[in-house]
């Protein structure tokens, strides 16, 4: 293996069928390839993922799956082959223990964050309370949904990419990543404001798809207090968020929203600045 860069996305020229007429054209589609996600020499999971910001994706999957926190990672290097992707970290000392541990939960390969776990304790793993004290108005939830489709350049050109941002009062959508994968990105974004030093209590997760129970794991652990998302949540995902004091918010669509849990931090519009 080598380190080389790889394209998120290839051109294909497809027939297209429209209103009684046939042509061709030129489409592009995003890449999705293998990626294998290694500590201390020994592959945990392999995705399909866009390869793109892959130290990233390393980062954020090592922080928000329980493995190891960013200054527990003391090397990480991006491996490429004809197969796939190689994401290689070296862990510290109590990392690696840790991480010994939940390979004693694993049944097999993964494909996604809870995908191979052998027992219902694995899935519903301990993850820290979220105690921020954000607020948002309802036009900000707004705005932060409606600032997302300016970062999705891969979806622009594809149609085909999951988006997951971060905003922040004031300031407007800081960062944000974009995968084949809905969990990819969220942790793409997460190892992003890791490496950004960014405080995630300060702001909002936006997502462009449904939320589900590890999706809100993921975001409870990268500390987050609020998770807004296009689409709607599961009912155990609404259970979960409850319990850890993340405040979720789906179906945030034109000038809309919903408030499934901690309405707390949704303040009125009363001398409020919209970013």
């Amino acid at each position: 293996m080598k380190k080389r860069p790889a394209k998120a996305h290839r051109p294909h020229t497809t027939r297209v069928y429209r209103g009684g007429e046939t042509s061709e054209r030129q489409r592009e589609l995003p890449e999705e390839m293998p990626v294998a996600l290694s500590f201390n020499g020994t592959t945990q999971a392999v995705m399909m993922a866009t390869p793109a910001d892959l130290e990233d994706f390393g980062r954020g999957f090592a922080l928000t799956e329980g493995i190891a926190t960013p200054d527990e990672i003391e090397d990480l290097q991006v491996l490429v082959g004809a197969a796939g992707i190689d994401v290689q970290m070296w862990l510290g000392t109590e990392a690696e223990a840790r991480l010994a541990a939940r390979r004693r939960h694993m049944a097999g390969p993964v494909g996604c964050g809870l995908c191979g776990l052998d027992s219902i304790e694995a899935v519903l793993r301990d993850v820290a309370q979220v105690t921020a004290a954000l607020s948002l108005t309802p036009a900000q939830v707004t705005a932060a949904m409606a600032a997302l489709p300016g970062h999705q350049s891969l979806h622009d050109v594809t149609r085909a990419a999951h988006g997951a941002g971060f905003f922040i009062p004031g300031r407007g959508m800081v960062l944000a990543r974009e995968d084949v994968g809905r969990h990819n990105a969220l942790d793409k974004l997460a190892g992003a404001l890791l490496a950004g030093g960014v405080d995630t209590g300060m702001g909002a997760v936006v997502l462009t798809c449904r939320v589900s129970i590890d999706m809100v794991q993921k975001c409870a652990a990268l500390g987050a207090p609020v998770m807004i998302a296009v689409s709607a949540p599961t009912a155990h995902a609404v259970r979960l968020a409850e319990a850890l004091g993340l405040t979720l918010i789906g179906l945030a669509r034109g000038d809309g929203f919903e408030v499934f849990t901690h309405p707390d931090r949704i303040r009125p519009e009363r001398n409020a600045d919209v970013a």
